[in-house]
């Protein structure tokens, strides 16, 4: 199935690179998530950012709350197939040690890491590096003096917090910079985007914080980023969710193919069931989709319900099965391309034919 082409004209931002991923300027939306392991354990950590990599994530973050967390990120940028970004709060000591680590970028607010100085050694260590610095700013992150003037963490606030942070960079000459504003509620995420882009070029990073567990969460990231991408505002993005954080990127990738932005692997349409439905099409979708997870292939799969009304229903995917009672049709473009008999055979007989198929499409591009 052709995607369609999008017609969201995007926020024009300026470049910043990340080690190897260009983020903003006519990159596309990069997809963003961050470990939830402990820093300090090398191997555990290592793990999740490659099982993050996998699942089609292009910048990892990481978290480093102390100085044996800083120590371990040398062993774990050397084995990252992606660039990393350490999140650091308060202490400019960390960030330095990040970047003499090899870290690709910084996740901090000069304002909080202690006075003039400080920051001028870590804007200067980021230049050294070539790493940008992104601001961080979220409504439980307000300084106290903006809360007072704006009533509490307003959008407001919270646009000009992080302009205050941009300004303290920008006047030692530092414009390696991208920006978020996260607050767990979507109206007062979107409104403060939407204040900020009209006054930086700047990336902006977006993201719903505190989105919930996997359900809500994906639910509150879909309407908020769906949202800000719509209005063509986004760089980068995570989907937030209390839940294995390599669940997050497939998330993120279906809310910016759902928008025409980018596509990476199969699409699945499947029915929603009804009373006619004589086979377990919920499990025959999940097992699809999970055979399906490592496959990076752009293409639409449709597993159906109905062998009568299936394949027209579902004509303009690239392959598919419909399923009834001891008898499903595997079809393509919405021609039958054969009966399978049996249920017990259907999910086997149509990895099968999804195999030939995918093995014709790289025959026919192979350097796709």
């Amino acid at each position: 199935m052709q995607q369609t082409e999008s017609p969201i004209i995007r926020h024009r931002t300026r470049e910043v690179r990340v080690g190897s991923v260009g983020v903003g300027g006519d990159n596309p939306v990069r997809v963003q998530s961050m470990c939830n392991t402990d820093t300090r354990d090398v191997p555990c950590t290592t793990a999740q950012v490659r099982a993050l990599a996998e699942a089609g994530c292009e910048l990892v973050r990481l978290a480093v709350p102390d100085e044996a967390a800083a120590k371990a990120l040398t062993a774990i940028r050397a084995q990252s197939p992606v660039p990393l970004i350490a999140d650091i709060h308060f202490d400019h000591r960390l960030a330095l040690a990040a970047l003499a680590a090899g870290m690709d970028g910084l996740r901090i607010n000069p304002g909080n890491i202690g006075g003039e100085a400080k920051v001028d050694a870590v804007v200067a260590a980021a230049k050294d590096r070539g790493a940008p610095i992104r601001i961080g700013v979220n409504s439980g992150s307000v300084e106290k003096e903006l809360l007072a003037r704006f009533g509490g963490p307003t959008p407001e606030a919270m646009a000009e917090s992080a302009l205050k942070h941009v300004a303290m960079l920008e006047r030692r000459n530092f414009d390696q910079i991208k920006i978020s504003l996260k607050s767990s509620s979507v109206l007062g995420t979107v409104a403060a985007y939407r204040l900020l882009a009209r006054k930086v070029d700047y990336p902006l990073h977006i993201g719903i914080t505190e989105a919930g567990t996997l359900v809500r969460g994906a639910v509150k990231s879909s309407v908020g980023l769906g949202i800000l991408l719509w209005e063509g505002l986004g760089d980068t993005l995570r989907v937030s969710l209390t839940h294995d954080p390599v669940a997050e990127p497939g998330v993120a990738w279906e809310i910016l193919r759902s928008l025409g932005l980018r596509a990476r692997g199969p699409e699945i349409v499947s029915c929603p069931t009804c009373g006619r439905t004589e086979i377990d099409l919920i499990g025959l979708a999940q097992e699809v989709e999970d055979r399906l997870r490592g496959v990076t292939e752009v293409f639409t799969v449709a597993v159906m319900g109905c062998p009568v009304n299936g394949p027209g229903e579902a004509r303009e995917a690239d392959i598919g099965i419909a399923g009834g009672k001891d008898l499903g049709i595997i079809f393509r473009k919405g021609e039958v391309l054969r009966k399978v008999r049996g249920n017990d055979r259907l999910l086997p007989e149509f990895m099968l034919e999804i195999e030939k198929f995918l093995k014709e499409r790289r025959e026919e591009s192979p350097c796709d």
